[in-house]
């Protein structure tokens, strides 16, 4: 059979959006650096948005409104609904909803981003084809209760594109004019969101092919101390599969989880509350499991 790409099925809106940024992030964004020069301003532009945008989605979209790992006052939920729309990741009763049907369905079917049905898929063809049948809205009835939520999710694209691309636009202008406005649009702006976007659909492909399994071996889910540098700490995605209602991804004190210590620092200082942690005696015993299946030969890492 030929192959024949399902036009019908072809998301056009977000296709055109992942694709034309990630096309201008090619080939507009070195051409502007060549042309103009290196401004450490627009890399500093850059860094402090990424920071913003990703921690809203791991600590926001995730860790608080998907899976409830804890409790934070207001002005911290506002902050993460406003800049974690910037991920232009929709909005977070949408990515919760989604994300959800991930973890319950995890491997197969009724999952958005089944590693199964191959790793483009997983990383980005879920979202260039729409799927079939179109999945139900009907597990975030939690969520559609929050004000907040509802707000953001109906002002969603407006948001991300002021504050996504707008906002580094602007400032990019009040450093340098009209040259700045345009590096700040492409480095602080479209550079950002491909970057950050890449590293979110990293953990729904990489972390279901390549690492370890110490937790667990009930499906692909796997630890990636590489992804986990590169993605705020989401990389321990293994035991994050297996204790999804953990704050912490990274659960030892050393493993690389700035999620996690930002959250604890939030419940410092009164901003966060209610952390919730898998007792250690249940870890110990999800590895010990997965030791004895080692041993049996039952089961291997991924290298």
């Amino acid at each position: 059979m030929i192959f024949r790409i399902p036009t019908d099925r072809i998301n056009w809106t977000t296709s055109s959006f992942l694709i034309g940024t990630f096309v201008l992030t090619l080939t507009a964004v070195p051409l502007y650096l060549w042309y103009f020069g290196i401004d450490w301003f627009y890399f500093a532009v850059f860094g402090v948005m990424l920071a913003v945008t990703g921690f809203s989605v791991t600590l926001g979209y995730h860790r608080l409104f998907s899976h409830m790992t804890f409790r934070a006052v207001l002005p911290v939920r506002l902050f993460t609904l406003i800049f974690g729309a910037g991920a232009f990741e929709n909005s977070v009763l949408m990515w919760a909803s989604e994300h959800r049907r991930h973890h319950k369905h995890v491997d197969h079917d009724e999952d958005p981003y089944d590693i199964s049905k191959g790793f483009f898929h997983a990383h980005i063809g879920w979202l260039l084809f729409k799927l079939q049948p179109q999945p139900p809205f009907d597990n975030v009835n939690d969520l559609k209760k929050d004000p907040l939520i509802m707000w953001q999710h109906r002002h969603i694209h407006i948001i991300a594109v002021l504050v996504s691309l707008g906002l580094p636009t602007l400032l990019g202008a009040l450093w340098d004019g009209w040259t700045g406005a345009l590096g700040g649009f492409l480095i602080g702006g479209v550079a950002k969101v491909v970057v950050l976007q890449h590293g979110t659909f990293l953990i729904n492909s990489a972390c279901h092919t390549i690492g370890r399994q110490p937790y667990s071996t009930r499906c692909s889910a796997r630890d990636s101390f590489l992804l986990a540098l590169f993605t705020f700490g989401e990389g321990y995605h293994n035991y994050h599969h297996e204790f999804q209602h953990d704050y912490r991804n990274g659960v030892k004190p050393w493993e690389w989880d700035p999620t996690k210590w930002l959250i604890w620092i939030l419940s410092k200082l009164r901003l966060a509350s209610g952390l919730r942690r898998v007792p250690a005696e249940t870890i110990s015993s999800a590895q010990t499991r997965v030791r004895h299946l080692r041993s049996d030969g039952g089961f291997q890492d991924a290298q």
